[in-house]
């Protein structure tokens, strides 16, 4: 009885060694099936996205993402970015007008210059926004007097969205109910002025892969330039499109179709 006590322990060991061998083998193939379900996610994603890049370029022609192009993807976006912003004067940034071919197309939007050359049809000589190219022209991207309003110079400008029958400012005799209706109304045509410039900068900073177009730095221009600039009235196109009335408003703005929005 005594020598068998000690072998039935031993059987009894060697069988609790073969259920730890069991359950680590167990529990390894558990891990190995985790891992790899994982690895196959991974392929069915990278296979997703390269499929819809090739169903992209068969459909555009020319671009992987649908038309959407990242700044880091730009060559000369990110050669601007290494070399940083240029600096202009007014009168130097008109010398990229587009007019010499060997230079880019600038155009400024209320100080910010961008490059547009890839719009070369379009801002070029001949194109239909050729006249904004080489300058700050903030204002007529407002009034949608493309001519005669091509200036940075926005002062009154938001009188382009403000109904007519609010009494212009310095008008004798106005109630307080006028003043306060003129106050609601410059407010929200303001509200509107900075969106519309918005929109525009939204487009030239080539946001969403709109445009391929892109900040490339700024006008310098003398503190109190403005100062040194006659005021303008709006001109007549944006008089005849301003609101007739109280609730009446002016339905989108000089270039919303253009720029998508």
């Amino acid at each position: 009885m005594t020598d068998q006590q000690p072998r039935r322990r031993v059987i009894a060991n060697n069988k609790d060694d073969g259920d730890v061998k069991t359950d680590y083998a167990s529990t390894t193939s558990t891990e190995a099936a985790h891992s790899f379900s994982i690895i196959d996610i991974l392929r069915i994603v990278a296979g997703l996205m390269l499929l819809n890049c090739l169903l992209s370029y068969f459909i555009t022609n020319d671009s992987l993402l649908w038309g959407y192009k990242p700044w880091f993807i730009r060559p000369a976006v990110v050669l601007r970015y290494i070399q940083g912003p240029i600096h202009l004067t007014d009168a130097q940034l008109l010398a990229y007008n587009g007019t010499d071919p060997t230079k880019p197309i600038y155009l400024a939007l209320n100080g910010t210059i961008y490059d547009v050359t890839a719009g070369r049809r379009i801002y070029g000589p001949g194109g239909s926004y050729h006249v904004f190219a080489g300058k700050d022209a903030a204002r007529g991207f407002i009034s949608g007097c493309f001519a005669e309003d091509a200036v940075p110079d926005l002062r009154g400008v938001e009188w382009t969205y403000i109904p007519t029958d609010v009494p212009a400012l310095g008008t004798p005799g106005v109630t307080a109910e006028q003043k306060s209706y003129r106050e609601r109304e410059v407010r929200r045509a303001r509200k509107k002025v900075r969106e519309v410039l918005a929109g525009w900068a939204e487009l030239f900073e080539g946001a969403k892969g709109k445009k391929d177009y892109f900040v490339v730095g700024v006008v310098d221009r003398a503190e109190g330039w403005l100062d040194q600039v006659e005021k303008r009235g709006l001109c007549a196109q944006a008089e005849r499109q301003r609101p007739k009335g109280e609730g009446s408003t002016v339905e989108g703005d000089a270039g919303a179709a253009y720029r998508g929005g």
